[in-house]
C-alpha cells in the first residue's frame, strides 16, 4: 500500500504503453497490457448475467459490493465511512412510489363535463394528493415573469405543453415545478403533437425514487390532450385549445381564469429499498490538509426488458463497470506509490440510475466534512476512445480546479478538449450533487473529450441489454483514464500543488 514502483514507474508505463500504438496498422495485434487485461476482467466480472444487473436492492448488489470491498481490501484502502458499525458499507434507504390512482373531474357552472379517462392523466409526488373544486388560471406557456402568489393560491394553472415562437428552451425547464412552487394547488399540462398522453402515462407511470427522509411534498400534475380541453372549454368564452393557443402567442398576454373548476385525486404506492454506498480510504500523511474523493457508481437497471426479447438484463458495462474498474485500479497504483499528503476516499455510489441518489445519501450524511472535500473526480462511462485523444472535463469552467488539471494534462503531453461540450452532462451524474453542496467536482476523461463517439453510445448503447462486455469497449483508452486518475489525485493531494482553498471562497455552482 505504501510501497513499489511510485510516480516514475506509472509514467515509465504509460509512456511504454503509448509507444506501442505508434505501431503500424498492418503489424501483428499488439498483446494487452497487465492494467488492460485486469480492467477487462473487472468489467467482465462486474457486468456478467451473474450479477444480474446490478439493481440496487437485490442479489446483484450483495455480489457487487461484495467483489469490490474484497479487491479494494486487498489492494490495502482501509473501511472509509468512519463508522465502526458499517465500517465499509453506509446503508442508504430509499423510497419507491409508483403511481396507482388517477381520478379528475371538470365542472363548468354546476354541470359536470364528461372527459373520457384516456385523455387525462392525473399523478402526484406524494401518497394521496387532492384538489377540490379549484378555478383553472390559464397561464399560457409559464415563460414570462413570475406570476404574483396571490394569483396562484386555490387555483390550478393551466399552461401549454408547447414553448413559444423562438424559445430556445432556455429557463423554460420545470415550469409546472416553478408554478408550484410559486403557490398553484396544482398545475394541468395542455398537450401538443409533439408529446401524446400515451408518451406521458409510459414515462409517468414508472416508479420514481427519493432518498428516505428526504421532504418529497405531495404536488399534484394532470395532463390533457387537446380533445379533452375542447370539450371543457366548449360553450365558453375561450372556446377551444386553439383559441387558448392564439391568446397566448399574443404580446401583451396575460393570465386569466377559464369559466371551469378542476377536482384532481392522484395516488402512489411506496415500497423502501435498503442498499448501501462502498466507501474506502487512502489514508494521507496530513488529513488536515483535506481529502480528495474518487467516485463512480456502481448500481444498474437489472432486468429491462420482457419476454419475448431474447436478453432480459442491462448489465451495463461502460455504464458503469468501466468506471468501477477505472476507480479501483486507480486505487491500486495510488496504494504502491509514496504515501500522499491529503486522504483519499473511494466511493461507489448506488441509486445513480434513479436519481443520483446514493450521491445525495453521501452528501447528507459525509464520512467527513463536505468542506474538507478540495476536489472530487467522478468517473462514468469510460472506455469508448483509444488512448491518447483529447481529454474532456464534465464541469469545465465551473469550479476552481480547471487550472491544475490543465498542468496535469500538459504534463501527461496531452491535450484538453476544446470547447465545453461535455457540460451537456453535468447534471447526469454522480459530481452534480456535490457541487451543489459546494464541493468541487468535476469528471475528467477521454471519453468525454470525443463527443461524436459519446453520443453514438448515447443513441445506440445507453441503457439497453446491449451494453455488454464485447470488443466495443477499448481497454487500452481505459487504461489511460485509469493513469489520468492517477496524476489527478496525486497533483490534488499535494498541498503545494493545490494549497487549501479559503472556505470564504466557495466554488461557484
Amino acid at each position: 500500500m505504501r510501497r513499489s514502483v511510485g510516480l516514475r514507474g506509472v509514467w515509465v508505463g504509460a509512456l511504454a504503453f503509448s509507444a506501442t500504438l505508434l505501431v503500424s496498422a498492418t503489424a501483428p495485434a499488439r498483446k494487452p497490457t497487465a492494467l488492460e487485461a485486469t480492467l477487462k476482467s473487472h468489467v467482465e466480472t462486474l457486468a456478467s448475467d451473474d450479477f444480474d444487473g446490478r439493481e440496487p436492492g437485490t442479489e446483484g448488489e450483495t455480489k457487487t459490493l461484495r467483489y469490490l470491498a474484497r479487491q479494494w481490501f486487498d489492494i490495502g484502502l482501509e473501511a472509509g465511512t468512519n463508522n465502526p458499525a458499517n465500517g465499509w458499507f453506509a446503508p442508504v434507504e430509499l423510497v419507491e412510489r409508483e403511481p396507482v390512482v388517477s381520478r379528475s373531474s371538470f365542472m363548468r357552472g354546476r354541470k359536470r363535463i364528461a372527459v373520457p379517462d384516456d385523455a387525462v392523466f392525473v399523478v402526484t409526488s406524494g401518497l394521496r394528493s387532492l384538489v377540490q373544486d379549484a378555478p383553472l388560471l390559464f397561464v399560457g406557456h409559464a415563460t414570462a415573469a413570475a406570476i404574483p402568489r396571490a394569483e396562484l393560491a386555490g387555483r390550478i394553472a393551466v399552461m401549454l405543453d408547447s414553448e413559444p415562437a423562438g424559445a430556445d428552451g432556455k429557463g423554460t425547464t420545470d415550469r409546472a415545478g416553478r408554478l408550484l412552487n410559486a403557490g398553484a394547488s396544482a398545475v394541468v399540462t395542455v398537450l401538443d403533437d409533439a408529446r401524446g398522453i400515451d408518451d406521458v402515462i409510459a414515462r409517468r407511470r414508472r416508479a420514481g425514487y427519493a432518498v428516505a427522509g428526504e421532504k418529497l411534498g405531495s404536488e399534484i400534475e394532470a395532463f390533457l390532450t387537446p380533445r379533452a380541453v375542447d370539450l371543457i372549454l366548449a360553450g365558453t368564452a375561450h372556446r377551444d385549445t386553439a383559441r387558448l393557443r392564439a391568446d397566448a402567442a399574443s404580446p401583451s398576454f396575460v393570465p386569466y381564469l377559464l369559466s371551469v373548476t378542476a377536482s384532481l385525486e392522484a395516488t402512489s404506492r411506496e415500497t423502501r429499498i435498503r442498499t448501501h454506498n462502498l466507501i474506502g480510504r487512502l489514508p494521507g500523511r496530513n488529513p488536515a490538509a483535506g481529502a480528495v474523493l474518487v467516485m463512480a457508481h456502481w448500481d444498474h437497471f437489472g432486468e429491462c426488458a420482457a419476454p419475448p426479447a431474447e436478453d432480459l438484463i442491462c448489465n451495463g458495462a461502460i455504464d458503469n463497470a468501466s468506471g468501477l474498474a477505472v476507480i479501483t485500479e486507480a486505487a491500486r497504483l495510488l496504494s504502491r506509490g509514496r504515501p500522499m499528503e491529503r486522504d483519499v476516499y473511494f466511493l461507489a455510489t448506488t441509486g445513480e440510475e434513479l436519481g443520483l441518489l446514493g450521491a445525495t445519501a453521501f452528501a447528507e450524511d459525509p464520512p467527513i466534512p463536505l468542506d474538507r472535500i478540495v476536489a472530487a473526480f467522478n468517473v462514468d462511462s469510460t472506455g469508448l476512445v483509444a488512448p491518447g485523444g483529447p481529454v474532456g472535463i464534465v464541469g469545465k469552467g465551473m469550479t476552481p480546479l480547471d487550472p491544475l488539471i490543465a498542468e496535469v494534462v500538459r504534463r501527461m503531453r496531452r491535450k484538453l478538449a476544446p470547447g465545453d461540450g461535455a457540460n451537456d452532462y453535468i447534471k447526469r451524474q454522480d459530481s452534480w450533487v456535490l457541487r451543489q453542496h459546494d464541493v468541487p467536482a468535476v469528471m475528467v476523461s477521454n471519453s468525454y473529450g470525443d463527443m461524436a463517439r459519446l453520443e453514438r453510445f448515447m443513441e445506440d448503447t445507453y441503457h439497453r441489454p446491449g451494453d455488454q462486455p464485447n470488443s466495443a469497449i477499448n481497454y487500452a483508452g481505459m487504461a489511460d483514464d485509469v493513469v489520468l486518475q492517477v496524476e489527478l489525485v496525486r497533483a490534488f493531494a499535494d498541498q503545494k500543488r493545490y494549497p487549501t482553498p479559503d472556505p470564504k471562497r466557495r466554488p461557484t455552482r
